[in-house]
């Protein structure tokens, strides 16, 4: 039996499913990121640096209304108090944290659909609970 600490709490877990629920705390490094490399290139090439200026926002904004949360049963996405959509593990067939370098994009796939999501989130409790509550096949 292991003991980790997460974002808000802190999770024993061992081989058999957490039974508590854990939300991931916002990252904003990908938004910062794009907002910042879109002012040089607002000089050099101004269509390419808006883009990247409103891609940037757009992700910000997305920072500060979503949240993840890994439940017992389905990973939940909320806005606000409002769940927007749940994703049961056993559904899952598979998933992957891409570049684990500089985490910027979270797969996984479901019996019928594949989903891709920017990391706007704390990657480590990302890894975390995912290893912890579907792991890989």
């Amino acid at each position: 039996m292991s003991t980790k600490k997460t974002g808000l709490e802190t999770v024993t877990s061992s081989f058999a499913p957490s039974t508590s629920t854990v939300e991931l705390q916002p990252s904003y490094n990908i938004p910062i990121v794009l907002l910042i490399s879109a002012i040089p290139l607002v000089v050099v090439q101004l269509w390419v640096g808006i883009v990247i200026a409103l891609l940037g926002l757009f992700l910000l904004i997305q920072t500060l209304t979503i949240r993840l949360h890994f439940t017992p049963t389905d990973l939940d996405i909320y806005r606000g108090e409002k769940l927007l959509r749940s994703f049961p593990y056993q559904e899952w067939q598979n998933w992957r944290i891409f570049w684990n370098g500089i985490p910027i994009l979270f797969y996984f796939k479901e019996v019928n659909s594949i989903h891709f999501l920017p990391i706007l989130f704390d990657p480590k409790t990302l890894k975390s609970c995912l290893e912890e509550r579907c792991p890989r096949i």
